[in-house]
C-alpha cells in the first residue's frame, strides 16, 4: 500500500535525504523509509512537503498539465501596492517566462508567525508584510521571483497548502501520515 507524508519542513534543511557534508537534510527527521519529496522547497524555504512511495502520484503531483493550487505565505519587504497586487495576480514575466495568473493578497490581519532562527533581515525603516499567494504552477523560486518583479522582495517563504492538503497545526521538523485522498 502507498505510503504519503506530511512534512512541516524546516529553514535550513534540503528537501532531499542526502547533501552534502554540513549540509542539513530530510535523514535526520526519522520519517519513514523509502519515501521521496513529490515536489521541493528550497532551502531557504519553509512549510508543507509531500513525500510518498508512489511514484506515479508523485509524477501526477509534478506534471504542470495537473494544475493543482499551492498556497504560500510570503514575508516581503514594503507594503505592496495595489498595482503590484495586480501584477502578481495577472502573471508577471520572470526571466523570460509569463507566469501564469495567480491569486494574491496581503493578509489581513497580518499572522502572527513564530520567529525564525536565524532571522530574516529587518531594516528599521521599511516594514514588512505577509502576502498569500496561491499558484497552479511551481518554477524554480517562482514566488521569490514574482515578488521581486513586482518591487517587492521575499524575506520569508513558508508554504502552507499543496491540492486540497493544508500544513495547519503541524509542527515544524515533524511529518504525519496522510491518505492520498486528502492531497487531491
Amino acid at each position: 500500500m502507498p505510503k504519503f507524508v506530511t512534512f512541516n519542513k524546516p529553514w535550513g534543511v534540503l528537501s532531499q535525504f542526502t547533501g552534502e557534508d554540513g549540509q542539513r537534510t530530510l535523514a535526520e527527521f526519522s520519517l519513514p523509509g523509502k519515501i521521496y519529496a513529490a515536489g521541493r522547497l528550497d532551502k531557504d524555504s519553509e512549510g508543507l512537503l509531500i513525500l510518498s512511495d508512489d511514484g506515479v502520484f508523485i509524477k501526477k503531483l509534478l506534471d504542470p498539465d495537473n494544475a493543482h493550487k499551492r498556497v504560500y505565505r510570503a514575508q516581503v519587504e514594503g507594503i505592496p501596492t495595489a498595482d503590484a497586487l495586480r501584477q502578481l495576480q495577472e502573471g508577471i514575466a520572470i526571466r523570460g517566462h509569463q507566469c501564469k495568473p495567480c491569486r494574491a493578497v496581503i493578509i489581513d490581519p497580518q499572522p502572527d508567525v513564530a520567529p525564525r532562527d536565524p532571522p530574516i533581515r529587518v531594516r528599521k525603516a521599511i516594514p514588512t508584510t505577509w502576502i498569500e499567494l496561491t499558484l497552479t504552477e511551481g518554477k524554480n523560486r517562482q514566488v521569490r521571483r514574482m515578488t521581486a518583479a513586482a518591487g517587492y522582495p521575499t524575506l520569508r517563504l513558508i508554504r502552507t497548502a499543496i491540492g486540497n492538503l493544508v500544513l495547519g497545526d503541524l509542527e515544524e521538523g515533524t511529518w504525519r501520515d496522510v491518505r492520498k485522498q486528502d492531497i487531491f
